[in-house]
């Protein structure tokens, strides 16, 4: 399974999510070929509500929190 694939099973897991998109961005950096090291996560659950955008973001860090040991980059967008 792909980072990616998984990265969206265990967010849609943990969160009612109304919409959620995982895209592997390593392709406009300068790794190898099928590189995943570069990820933008776009992610609206009403688990978000009231909640500052710090909160936000650690609450998707700590649930990937496996997959952070081998990423590079995470560009987090959470509504």
């Amino acid at each position: 399974m792909t980072m990616q694939n998984t990265s969206e099973q265990k967010l849609s897991q943990e969160f009612e999510t109304e919409f959620l998109q995982v895209e592997n961005e390593s392709h406009m950096h300068n790794v190898a070929p099928g590189s995943e090291s570069h990820f933008k996560v776009t992610i609206v659950s009403p688990c978000f509500d009231d909640q500052m955008l710090i909160k936000r973001h650690r609450m998707v860090n700590h649930t990937l929190q496996q997959e952070l040991q081998q990423i590079h980059a995470l560009a987090l967008h959470t509504l």
